[in-house]
């Protein structure tokens, strides 16, 4: 229905506010402010006015500014982009597109997710709204290869999302995508032998690669070359080592390699210096390298489920900024903690995140209980 917010018998402007798939009809004054605007879509869309970004014609529309000072005439089409998070309800409301639908929920899979999220135009190609929205979402779909013509968006690509699917190759043309950031194959059937590493070594921009749930048993050295990488995701497979070259990833600050058959860490892990958070529970590991003191600024280690019995002697010491340790399920014990070299300020670190977390009236614990042996 389209709203009326105009004096009666008044000058009235028709626009045609174009959002999440649909087009929103209002009438109003031509002297009324685009704040005034902003808050009558509010019931509309469930978007707060301080999150709406209203544009026209290229340009965005100033808060203070009337319609007709900003030049807005009757017939107008006016966009309205949302910003994350500021919404009421369960969210925007926006028409049920799958193509709109799955490229809200790709973006919000970031761990650094943008200010602003636009919303792919309707009456187009798919082809069309990857290009617009940068977003190829194909998650879901029953794949068993890669469709042709994602290849046809080209540098227009930032996201790759091909997860659950069916996949069992990556070919060599994932390398025409040369503006992808982030690449997700969870769940297919993907094995040594069917991904084209070196066509994912030509991915220089990536930042954000999962692998996880496939059945991969070993990493090969190319995986060096993706120096931009920084998170990386391969949980649930077969892998038996990380390749000497992991090193070479010097912006990686996530690493997530639990629930696989990893019985040795490389040394030169040490040198993914800007490491912030590492998953290696539920492997096969005995014992970790001491280069793990290198990782000053780790804050998150999970070990469980391994055969483990002690750490690397100067983990407490070095890893300065470390208040998370999970070690449920090993053999170390509250007697080797004690007698680590750092271990009282890596405690007191941790007694404040929990404090903290009290403090917001979450969970809590006093004494340490992250799996080690009090006995």
């Amino acid at each position: 229905m389209e709203k009326e917010a105009a004096a009666a018998g008044g000058e009235t402007v028709k626009l045609q506010i174009k959002f999440g798939g649909q087009t929103i009809p209002i009438s109003l004054s031509p002297d009324s402010t685009v704040s005034h605007l902003k808050s009558l879509l509010q019931s509309s869309t469930d978007v707060l006015p301080r999150g709406q970004k209203l544009i026209h014609k290229g340009k965005i529309l100033v808060d203070s500014q009337t319609l007709r000072s900003s030049e807005i005439t009757s017939g107008s089409k006016i966009m309205l982009m949302a910003s994350q998070g500021l919404h009421q309800g369960d969210g925007p409301k926006v028409k049920d597109d799958p193509v709109v639908s799955n490229y809200r929920r790709v973006m919000n899979v970031d761990r650094k997710p943008s200010k602003a999220i636009g919303q792919a135009p309707v009456g187009k190609t798919r082809v069309e709204r990857w290009k617009i929205t940068g977003v190829v979402a194909l998650s879901e779909s029953n794949l068993k290869s890669i469709p042709d013509e994602v290849w046809d968006c080209g540098s227009s690509a930032r996201v790759l999302d091909l997860g659950n699917n069916h996949m069992c190759n990556v070919p060599i043309k994932i390398g025409c995508l040369t503006s992808i950031q982030k690449l997700i194959l969870n769940s297919n059937k993907l094995s040594d032998d069917s991904i084209s590493w070196q066509g994912l070594t030509e991915l220089k921009s990536l930042t954000y690669l999962s692998l996880n749930q496939n059945q991969l048993t070993n990493l090969p050295p190319s995986l060096g070359s993706l120096t931009s990488l920084e998170q990386l995701h391969i949980a649930g497979n077969k892998l038996q080592s990380l390749p000497m070259e992991i090193g070479r990833l010097t912006q990686l600050e996530i690493l997530k390699v639990n629930n696989n058959r990893i019985s040795t860490v490389p040394p030169c892990i040490g040198d993914c210096s800007s490491l912030i958070e590492v998953d290696l529970s539920s492997n096969l590991l005995t014992q970790l390298p001491e280069t793990f003191g290198n990782l000053q600024n780790l804050k998150t280690l999970h070990l469980s489920n391994n055969g483990l019995n002690s750490l690397p002697s100067a983990l407490f010491r070095k890893c300065v900024k470390l208040s998370t340790l999970n070690l449920h399920g090993t053999e170390v014990t509250m007697d080797v903690l004690r007698q680590a070299d750092g271990w009282e300020e890596f405690d007191e670190r941790r007694r404040l995140k929990y404090q903290k977390q009290l403090d917001f009236r979450a969970s809590g614990a006093t004494d340490f209980d992250e799996g080690a042996d009090k006995n």
